[in-house]
C-alpha cells in the first residue's frame, strides 16, 4: 500500500473465512464514525437501523439497495426489495472501532486518522460458503464505494449495476 493510496481497492480473503477491504475517507474521524453509527447517515450507503453503542445491545439493520441504485437499474432475481438482519453490537470504541454480529461471523470497522484523512479497514469473518464470499465481497466493495462518495460529497454510483459487475469480478478472483 502506498502511503495515502490503496494499491488494490478489492477485498482480500486473508484466510479461508475472512474478508478485509479498505477505503480512504475524508476526515475528521468523528465524522466518519457518524456514518457508521447514525442510522440516517448509514442508510445512504449501507442500511438503516438505530444503534446503541453498548456491547450486547440488539441491532436490526434494514437494507433497501434499490434506494442506492439509479432508476431503471434492475435488482437481480431472488433479491428482495428489503432485507433485514437481526444483530447485536459486540464492541464499540468511539471513534476508532465498532464490531457487530453478522450471521455466523462478525464485522469490524476500524478507523485510523492520517493527514486529514481516515483509513477504514473492514473485516468480515465467518464467510464459509464460496457463493457467500463472492456476494458479500461485491456487496462490501460497492457499499464502501458509496460511503466514499457520500462522505466526499460526490455523486454516488448505482448499487445494483456496480454489484452485478463486481460479483462477476469477485467470482473470478475468489478461488473455487
Amino acid at each position: 500500500m502506498k502511503d495515502l493510496e490503496l494499491a488494490d481497492r478489492f477485498g482480500t480473503l486473508v484466510n479461508p473465512t475472512t474478508l478485509v477491504i479498505r477505503r480512504w475517507l475524508p476526515g475528521p474521524i468523528e465524522r466518519i464514525w457518524s456514518y457508521l453509527t447514525d442510522s440516517d447517515k448509514r442508510r445512504k450507503w449501507l442500511a438503516s437501523g438505530d444503534m446503541e453503542l453498548t456491547p450486547g445491545s440488539p441491532l436490526e439493520l434494514v437494507w433497501r439497495n434499490d434506494d442506492l441504485s439509479r432508476p431503471g437499474d434492475p435488482r437481480p432475481d431472488n433479491f428482495p426489495a428489503e432485507h433485514r438482519l437481526q444483530s447485536r453490537v459486540i464492541a464499540a470504541d468511539p471513534p476508532h472501532r465498532l464490531v457487530i454480529g453478522w450471521g455466523e461471523g462478525d464485522v469490524t470497522f476500524e478507523l485510523q486518522p492520517k493527514d486529514g484523512r481516515v483509513l477504514l479497514t473492514l473485516t468480515h469473518t465467518g464467510l464459509t460458503e464460496r457463493s457467500t464470499k463472492v456476494g458479500v465481497s461485491a456487496g462490501w466493495h460497492v457499499h464502501l464505494d458509496l460511503l466514499v462518495a457520500e462522505a466526499s460529497g460526490d455523486t454516488a454510483s448505482s448499487f445494483w449495476k456496480d454489484w452485478t459487475v463486481l460479483r462477476q469480478t469477485y467470482d473470478e478472483r475468489i478461488p473455487q
